[in-house]
């Protein structure tokens, strides 16, 4: 696959993007499956209810059985009474979905490509951010004409185009080890850092490489 090109935020050169990378054609099963994996394993779980076992209330019975006149009740603690416990409500658990490691790879490269083939990707020089400067940070995406939301992946390492980014409206930055598919194709624009490219290359690309040009085993 050709490689293809990406701007330089704050330059007038253009990047490589490797092509097997970011030549992926969209998988829309395999991204919706990642994505919602993703997505998923963020949720937190530990929304709870208490059963009718559980609430705080007597267990005497709320009138006598025969003699009054009413119909004949039984525990106060029962879901349809105020105060009682609640029938089939949430209970603290895992959302995590298993995703093959090959089908999210692929997954990855799908979103990647989106990006590339709208020319919604750019990449970032961290050497423009030896200081952290927001200012500059959003000149920088003005003047690529970043739509917004805006997706910035760095490296752990690069605090100072973090903090440049972070406080920008619309603009979201993620360190590229914990960066999804979900933030990838939820993003209108994506900016990254060499280093962050270098990343997702190896990450998204590990079965990619593993096969020669004509399909055959790697050595």
């Amino acid at each position: 696959m050709a490689s293809q090109k990406a701007p330089v935020l704050g330059k007038t050169t253009k990047a490589d993007l490797p092509g097997e990378i970011f030549g992926e054609e969209f998988h829309h099963s395999l991204v919706h499956e990642a994505a919602r994996a993703d997505a998923n394993a963020r949720r937190r779980g530990t929304a709870s209810t208490l059963t009718r076992g559980e609430v705080s209330m007597t267990t005497a019975k709320a009138w006598r059985q025969k003699g009054t006149g009413r119909a004949r009740v039984g525990a106060l603690s029962v879901p349809n009474r105020y105060g009682g416990g609640v029938a089939f409500g949430p209970r603290p658990r895992r959302y995590v979905v298993k995703v093959n490691r090959k089908a999210r790879r692929r997954a990855m490269r799908s979103a990647l490509s989106v990006h590339a083939d709208r020319g919604s990707i750019a990449l970032l020089e961290p050497s423009d951010f030896e200081t952290p400067s927001t200012a500059t940070a959003a000149a920088q995406l003005d003047k690529w004409g970043a739509s917004k939301p805006t997706l910035v992946v760095v490296l752990a390492e690069e605090t100072s185009v973090l903090k440049s980014f972070r406080n920008i409206p619309r603009v979201e930055v993620v360190e590229v080890g914990a960066v999804g598919v979900v933030d990838v194709i939820g993003a209108a624009s994506l900016v990254l850092s060499p280093g962050a490219l270098e990343v997702l290359e190896r990450s998204a690309g590990g079965e990619v490489r593993a096969e020669s040009p004509e399909g055959g085993e790697g050595e």
